[in-house]
């Protein structure tokens, strides 16, 4: 049994592209979930080569070492709580959600996060978020102040505020202008 862990897995069809690649090049994917995979088969080198040229042609990166993988989880973390993949964290400090799942020190965590990825925890969370309001906003299904709830904004203001000063936009001129503001989550 091999376990991979994959970098720019961030959405339910980057799954089901990662599933196809691998069970194409005859592996048995016993599990898989955004970031990671298991399969049955215990990897040679030349396993590791051909799945690291598979992954990369499709746009994903084979994961090496183990701070690596412990920034990605943190992502795929994130992500999953942002963009409704999982239940929320509830009234725990997301800090400590963060910790939890990860066994790692928030501290640690963060320290490696911004040295490794050049921005906080913090503030990537926010741009993922606001790559959430851009979504819901072209959905046109929901108004500014039910996207502010969903998302754990104090405020409709708080949320307005934040998305002006990482788009530049207000959400209302964002909406008029369209979806050529959006962002893949992998770029986010």
């Amino acid at each position: 049994m091999t376990t991979l862990y994959v970098k720019n897995m961030v959405c339910e069809r980057c799954v089901k592209v990662v599933r196809e690649e691998l069970t194409a090049t005859n592996y048995t994917v016993t599990h898989i979930e955004l970031g990671r995979v298991v399969l049955a088969e215990n990897f040679t080198d030349s396993d590791f080569k051909v799945a690291r040229l598979v992954l990369q042609r499709n746009g994903f990166e084979l994961l090496d070492n183990e701070e690596q993988k412990l920034v990605e989880m943190v992502k795929k973390l994130v992500i999953q709580h942002v963009h409704g993949y999982q239940e929320k964290a509830g009234s725990q400090n997301f800090s400590e959600y963060l910790s939890d799942e990860t066994g790692v020190n928030y501290f640690k965590l963060s320290k490696l996060f911004s040295t490794t990825e050049g921005v906080t925890i913090e503030k990537y969370i926010i741009h993922q978020k606001i790559e959430k309001v851009k979504e819901l906003l072209l959905y046109g299904e929901q108004t500014l102040g039910e996207i502010a709830f969903e998302l754990d904004y104090s405020s409709t203001a708080h949320l307005s505020g934040q998305f002006k000063s990482v788009v530049g936009l207000t959400p209302t001129e964002f909406k008029r202008n369209g979806p050529g503001h959006r962002k893949p989550l992998d770029e986010v």
